[in-house]
């Protein structure tokens, strides 16, 4: 655990050796943090960072990449990413492109997707509503009221507790975080447990080509976004994108699952 980490859990390991918890058992429990950053909008609490990315904008691809069959909502700029924000094998530069729609589906369908972009690859712009191909306007007025607007980063801590009522008050999360464990608003399991479960059954029912392990430690968050915090109607919203270690290493990123959490 770096000194910047136990920093951050200092007032909960004070609040629990307070309260007699053995501090072999507090320990234990600390030594199972993870980094992670926090990405905030000007105007969230913390969001003082540096500029790392951006809710919405344009959509910029390279050529020989197809239009995404789910909604833009953000783009990461890796290089910008803090030293040390998370301890994922992340590519030093570049770009991540986040796509997701925020509503549940059967068991064995991505709801999203990732796109890397080579720092140094030429792009083209791309019509952000390509994977609307019917026009609903359901769907196009939830798309519309997506977040916009530029994205600064904190350095995070994450504690696998994942119900976000109770880990608020230990590890304050911004509406979008790069690494750590996943949090929902009221599930207090492991949504990249749940994810993975859903991918398994994907790969079996001939809907994901590849290997995927069912091995949860296989598998780690690439990134979190809590869309009910963002867009009206969809409150509760929770989009974990997930990845196999091994395919996050030799940046596979089409290799990523989506999957939501929604209570309407």
């Amino acid at each position: 655990m770096t000194p910047d980490m136990r920093d951050l859990l200092r007032p909960f390991r004070d609040e629990a050796i307070a309260r007699d918890i053995p501090v072999d058992d507090v320990e234990r429990w600390l030594g199972t943090a993870r980094p992670c950053a926090v990405l905030t909008r000007d105007g969230d609490r913390g969001g003082d960072g540096p500029v790392v990315g951006r809710f919405g904008g344009p959509l910029l691809l390279p050529a020989d990449v197809p239009d995404p069959v789910h909604p833009f909502v953000a783009s990461i700029d890796l290089a910008a990413l803090p030293a040390d924000a998370t301890d994922l094998p992340l590519p030093p530069d570049g770009r991540l492109l986040l796509f997701a729609f925020p509503e549940t589906a059967n068991d064995y369908e991505t709801m999203g997707s990732v796109v890397y972009v080579p720092a140094g690859t030429a792009v083209t712009e791309r019509d952000r509503n390509a994977w609307n191909s019917f026009d609903f306007e359901d769907e196009k007025a939830m798309f519309e009221a997506f977040p916009q607007g530029p994205l600064r980063a904190t350095a995070g801590v994450s504690l696998p507790y994942h119900h976000a009522a109770a880990r608020g008050a230990i590890a304050p999360a911004g509406p979008l975080q790069i690494g750590g464990y996943a949090w929902e608003e009221a599930i207090c399991t492991d949504p990249v447990a749940d994810a993975v479960s859903h991918a398994v059954k994907a790969a079996e029912a001939g809907r994901w080509d590849g290997r995927v392990s069912g091995d949860v430690s296989d598998w780690v968050l690439l990134a979190d976004w809590q869309a009910g915090m963002d867009v009206e109607g969809w409150e509760s919203a929770s989009v974990h994108w997930v990845i196999q270690r091994e395919d996050l290493v030799a940046r596979r990123f089409d290799r990523t699952f989506t999957d939501v959490f929604w209570n309407p």
